[in-house]
């Protein structure tokens, strides 16, 4: 039961980050979708979706391996 919920918190960064690559990829090829009014904006909520996911991850990951101890003195 804790590695399905491991992975389902781990799941949702994933999908957001590529939601957010999906939406700087639709304003590069000016295809707006409907939440978004304007392109720039809708560029913006994508660079935003993508750093928080892919920053959820490296923390995560960071975090279980200081935990572990294979982080190297020199990093901590």
């Amino acid at each position: 039961m804790a590695r399905m919920l491991a992975f389902i918190v781990m799941l949702i960064p994933a999908l957001m980050a590529g939601a957010g690559i999906k939406f700087m990829r639709d304003t590069l090829f000016s295809k707006l979708i409907s939440p978004f009014p304007w392109l720039w904006l809708q560029f913006i909520i994508g660079i935003i979706f993508l750093v928080v996911g892919l920053g959820f991850f490296a923390g995560f990951l960071y975090h279980r391996d200081r935990k572990n101890g294979k982080i190297p003195p020199k990093v901590q």
